[in-house]
């Protein structure tokens, strides 16, 4: 099961989660957290005698690194030069875009003017895209070539995504102190090479849990700037559920200010209005990523059944759900009112997002009988289609009859089932979150304050070592459209518990996603990882200090 029946524990943990995420929640801008067990102090300070990082040390691994002689260094005068066509394409303001937010990252720490400027010129750093030029199609939408000279860094790119994935291994090529938001000593230099880098899945994407607990928009955007360091492209917003309904609908009111009333153990809730959710998708977009929306369904659906008594087969709205028990909720699948609300909200969800996909779960519907379930994915699916999107499930949409196109997220343990593989071979692509693997939310041990175990302890190196192209026994690897890393939110209330069950997981998940299958290796990984802890510092997340990595100083 996705997530079992909450134990005492649970109850008796949220308790202790409050008081202690109180504290949490007002240094989330500082590395200093309850949350780690150590504090940032004990890593090693930048050294300016220190050599540039190596090209090939960076999180997600590169497909291709070619180190030469040499290195850049970034200095008072170097400028940020932008170059794209004037075409219809828009490319020259998308890399205006990209060098604006790079000289918005690194201008606070270098305490540099780094004007970004259309001015060519064969020194500074240079941002170009061209999705014309020959060779430009071999490194796709994303994909990017980096080279350093001691003249020069030069980022190609044929579109905006891989231009700002490329800016994101800048990044991690500069000293962590980078990432500071008041002036450092520096000094900034890049190793010479380059770096020719391709995704190897489409999808790479993290979810974020906010019906359990609501997290607010600034708390949204502060996640979206950590997955975009670690190149993930689609944020999965889980925005209904049994605890709390987070999207306000038009058509059915009730449904925010009712269903959204609350969340688990109590407290005030919250949903985001369409102007909040307009700004998620916009900031989620300035940093290349997708907003996928869910509305979860036919279960795990109190919240909408407590705001519209119509919804349910007696009539009778059951009281708001505050606890973390899964399974007893379900529409009332034969009555056609079930299908007015689906129409509504999918209409209204899909006309706010721009992306391609809308998410209708479908997991964990224990109240609803194969045969309604059945039938209801068969009404609803055409739904959302109908509306333009692309229909995304939890992998139990196997079992009823997958739309053409459809895709299904699995989050089992073992990848054996068999009506998951059947789909795959029949045309249904898959987006691998095995829980005891890619499942944020899960314990690292059993000392963890945070979290579940319904799936096992799952330390840093078992979320990492494991191969999505294979998972499946017997889907064609073909079938894979990449990987999710989702975060369920029972017991988390605070950044720095998203933060403290993210990292160091997250980025390991996002490697599997980018890199070659040929670069998967912990020994190796373990070392680049546990160089991203100072940046970690630098940039006030809170992570788990894995006793499985090496990090600088113990």
């Amino acid at each position: 099961m996705r997530r079992r029946r909450a134990r005492l524990l649970c109850s008796l943990l949220l308790t202790v989660v409050a008081g202690a995420g109180t504290a949490a929640s007002s240094a989330s801008a500082s590395p200093a957290s309850p949350w780690s067990s150590r504090s940032s102090s004990a890593s090693a300070p930048d050294s300016a005698a220190a050599a540039p990082t190596p090209l090939d040390r960076v999180v997600p691994a590169p497909a291709s690194v070619r180190p030469a002689a040499g290195s850049y260094a970034i200095r008072p005068d170097t400028r940020i030069r932008v170059s794209g066509s004037d075409g219809s394409d828009g490319s020259a303001r998308s890399a205006r875009r990209v060098g604006d937010y790079l000289a918005q990252v690194l201008r606070p720490s270098t305490g540099f003017s780094l004007p970004v400027t259309t001015r060519s010129g064969d020194e500074g750093i240079r941002l170009r895209l061209t999705p014309k030029a020959a060779g430009a199609r071999t490194l796709g939408e994303e994909g990017y070539r980096l080279q350093v000279t001691g003249r020069a860094i030069t980022l190609t790119a044929r579109g905006s995504a891989g231009l700002f994935h490329g800016v994101q291994t800048l990044r991690q090529l500069l000293p962590a102190s980078v990432e500071r938001t008041t002036r450092q000593s520096g000094p900034w230099r890049v190793s010479g090479g380059t770096i020719t880098d391709v995704p190897r899945y489409a999808w790479r994407g993290a979810m974020l849990d906010v019906s359990r607990h609501f997290f607010g928009v600034d708390q949204v955007k502060r996640y979206i700037d950590q997955l975009a360091l670690y190149k993930i492209n689609k944020l999965h917003l889980h925005l209904s559920d049994d605890q709390g309904w987070r999207i306000a609908i038009d058509s059915w009111p009730k449904l925010a200010s009712h269903g959204g009333s609350t969340q688990v153990g109590g407290g005030p809730g919250g949903y985001y209005t369409k102007d909040d959710y307009r700004e998620i998708v916009r900031y989620a977009a300035s940093r290349e990523l997708t907003v996928v929306p869910e509305i979860d369904m036919p279960g795990h659906t109190n919240a909408a059944l407590a705001s519209y008594a119509e919804l349910n087969c007696d009539g009778v709205a059951p009281p708001l759900y505050t606890g973390t028990e899964v399974g007893f909720s379900s529409l009332c699948v034969p009555k056609e009112v079930t299908y007015d609300f689906v129409d509504d909200v999918i209409r209204e969800l899909a006309a706010l997002t721009p992306g391609p996909y809308l998410h209708i779960g479908g997991d964990e519907a224990h109240s609803t009988s194969h045969e309604d379930y059945v039938a209801f994915m068969d009404r609803v699916q055409p739904v959302v289609a109908k509306y333009g999107k692309t229909v995304v499930g939890w992998h139990q949409l196997t079992g009823a009859h997958p739309a053409k196109g459809a895709i299904a997220q699995y989050w089992g343990t073992d990848g054996s089932e068999k009506e998951v593989a059947d789909a795959a071979k029949a045309g249904t692509q898959l987006i691998l979150s095995p829980a005891n693997r890619a499942y944020l939310d899960m314990k690292y041990n059993a000392d963890t304050p945070l979290g579940q175990s319904w799936a096992g302890y799952v330390e840093a190196k078992q979320s990492y070592d494991w191969d999505p192209g294979t998972y499946i026994k017997d889907a064609p690897e073909s079938s894979v459209l990449g990987v999710e890393a989702p975060l369920w939110s029972e017991t988390l209330r605070t950044s720095p518990q998203i933060e403290y069950m993210a990292f160091p997981r997250l980025p390991g998940i996002a490697e599997l996603g980018w890199s070659p299958a040929s670069t998967h290796n912990w020994d190796e990984y373990k070392v680049r990882v546990a160089a991203q802890g100072p940046r970690w510092d630098a940039m006030g997340i809170a992570y788990y200090h894995s006793p499985q990595i090496p990090w600088p100083n113990g």
